[in-house]
């Protein structure tokens, strides 16, 4: 497809014109007038944000190997190019064939964070498509949703007219097809809802007490479940996996060949949204792993090979995996990135055999200042893991150290945080003792983000701490971390309090999402565009109670909004993890033995050894 005169004058007035063109190597070139099926990909944020972003290329790869399924992507525009297409009338189109996004079969959304919801309502606007379900008819594209922030649909439920929560690879090609086959929106509604892992928002009904707290969650069509099943993809290994990526134009944030080894994480952290619901692990066989890593670097051409999932040295045949794809890089002299290492032995002799004399910075995260508060998460790191993977990490010449911590987990004190400044101090006493002056260069820096609590976690119930409270402690951390050496960064404390409400929102602050929309706040994951003052006047105008939805501790009893979501684990077993956490109590990761989460009950979980017991820092 050309790229017509009108856009054309617009690209030469924009930062980055590349992000609106199309034609990068391996993007799939359809005729529109073949298929059955237009589906946009849309990703609420820019280009260079949504091209890495591997469950994308994942998707696009799935979809267009269908023959009746034209899959195209969408991006957020930049603010430059917005103001341009908004004074110019031009809409918001697909880059494989600038069609306007209105004229498409199925427009869908990925939600990888919060913070982007008011991005997902401007490129609706942009595109000329009426915000609210309820005002699209059937000349306008269904739209849908899925990704992580799915798990609590709700915040959204007014402007999606499906989402789908769980694995995609599946359930995503088979909606797809069911709005070939239904000929009118009502109709494809009524189908999809029948599909594991497809919630339908408009069939069902939200009562609330005087108390604010949801009293009922009712259908009002009988075909559509009382919860919703997440969708499940029982063997890895076998599922369809991308091998000829698009190779963008432009430096992307990840720009680089990305092997999904496994899904899923054994380990339990109590806060952690993504360890729950891709739970249980399922891997991929090393060879696999290996096939499809030669593939995708014939493919695209990129010098840098990284293996993709939560934890990645927890792959049960991880070192033999590791060895091999390292010698395979070599031949190809293409770099190995090996992120989310448990810092053992092996994996620090992995490490120094891949970065040679250029050793970029080591992170850990021990989450918490605390032997206690690392207890109360599930942590199960302790101070000896920490200081023992520091030695190591000096004796082999590291010179920078990044430390991630968690500021307003439940159960917290200050003493917890002067554990993090400790830490920090033990750790340059530790390079001083093995370096003496020599390693006068060596750095330390600690990095802290504000607990959110997230749906379907042991911790769904507890409070997010308020805005006064953070500035304290980040204050606090700011004296107690003067340390030569050290750099301390904080997360913004206005887009912890966002996240936490849309998180774990209910319907009502869908007014409240809809009201800053109309005020200009879009990009709000970005501190440049974030805009306390507009969002605090969206509050102010649609009455929504900041302490209600983020400061206030849920009971066990009360009905939560994403409820109507099953995430394959019992709640029981999120009831015992909080209730353990309020006594410190931890639970052993469970490749060493069932916890009992339920998940059993829906998939087979993982019976491999951990092989190494150490801890991952």
């Amino acid at each position: 497809m050309k790229i017509d005169k009108k856009l054309e004058k617009l690209l030469k007035r924009v930062e980055k014109p590349a992000r609106y063109t199309g034609g990068e190597i391996n993007s799939v070139v359809k005729d529109p007038e073949d298929v059955s099926v237009r589906f946009g990909f849309a990703f609420p944020d820019t280009y260079e944000i949504g091209m890495s972003y591997m469950g994308m290329q994942l998707l696009y790869n799935i979809l267009n190997q269908n023959d009746e399924i034209y899959c195209e992507r969408v991006f957020a525009p930049a603010i430059d190019m917005e103001g341009l297409m908004r004074e110019s009338g031009m809409e918001l189109f697909t880059l494989e064939t600038f069609t306007p996004v209105k004229e498409l079969d199925i427009l869908g959304f990925t939600l990888q964070y919060e913070l982007c919801y008011t991005n997902v309502l401007n490129m609706l606007e942009l595109g000329g498509i009426p915000l609210h379900s309820c005002d699209r008819g059937d000349e306008y594209p269904i739209v849908i949703a899925g990704g992580p922030c799915a798990f609590n649909p709700e915040p959204l439920a007014d402007f999606i007219d499906v989402f789908l929560i769980g694995d995609g690879e599946e359930l995503l090609e088979r909606v797809c097809l069911a709005a070939k086959e239904c000929g009118s929106k009502d109709a494809f509604l009524k189908r999809v809802c029948t599909f594991e892992g497809a919630y339908v928002p408009s069939f069902y009904d939200i009562s609330y007490n005087d108390d604010g707290t949801i009293s009922s969650i009712d259908r009002n069509y009988q075909g559509a479940p009382e919860r919703v099943r997440r969708a499940l993809i029982q063997d890895l290994d076998k599922a369809e996996f991308p091998v000829k990526n698009i190779v963008p134009f432009i430096e992307t944030v990840h720009d680089r060949a990305v092997v999904e080894t496994f899904r899923g994480c054994t380990r339990g952290c109590r806060f952690c949204q993504a360890g729950m619901i891709y739970r249980p692990v399922r891997e991929r066989k090393k060879d696999t792993v290996k096939e499809l890593a030669r593939q995708q670097l014939a493919n695209t051409g990129h010098d840098e090979l990284s293996l993709l999932s939560l934890s990645t040295s927890d792959h049960s045949d991880f070192e033999t995996m590791a060895l091999e794809l390292m010698e395979m890089c070599k031949e190809r002299k293409v770099a190995l990135s090996l992120p989310s290492l448990r810092l053992d032995s092996f994996s620090f002799k992995v490490l120094q055999e891949i970065q040679c004399y250029r050793k970029s910075g080591l992170t850990f995260a021990p989450e918490a200042g605390s032997q206690r508060l690392r207890d109360i998460i599930n942590k199960n790191i302790t101070e000896d893991d920490i200081y023992g993977a520091v030695r190591q990490a000096v004796e082999l010449g590291w010179e920078h150290i990044k430390l991630y911590f968690m500021i307003g987990l439940p159960g917290e004190t200050y003493e917890d945080l002067d554990g993090i400044g400790e830490i920090a101090r033990r750790i340059m006493d530790i390079n001083y003792e093995m370096r003496g002056r020599k390693g006068g260069r060596f750095r330390v820096t600690v990095s802290v983000s504000n607990f959110v609590p997230k749906a379907h976690t042991p911790f769904q119930w507890a409070p997010q701490d308020t805005a006064e409270m953070f500035v304290e402690k980040h204050n606090h951390l700011s004296r107690v971390l003067r340390i030569k050496g050290v750099t301390f960064n904080y997360h913004e404390t206005g887009t912890s309090k966002l996240e936490s409400i849309f998180a774990r929102g209910d319907r009502r602050v869908g007014m409240t999402l809809e009201a800053a929309h109309r005020l200009g706040c879009k990009f709000d994951g970005w501190t440049e565009h974030f805009n306390r003052e507009l969002w605090d006047k969206a509050f102010e105008e649609t009455d929504i109670d900041l302490d209600f939805y983020s400061h206030r501790e849920r009971s066990y009893d009360e009905i939560l909004p994403w409820d109507v979501v099953d995430p394959l684990i019992d709640k029981s077993f999120f009831v015992r993890e909080n209730e353990k956490a309020k006594e410190a109590l931890v639970t052993h990761d469970c490749r060493l033995g069932c916890t009992g989460c339920g998940m059993n009950k829906y998939a087979r979980c993982f019976e491999g050894a951990v092989g190494r017991e150490e801890g991952n820092v």
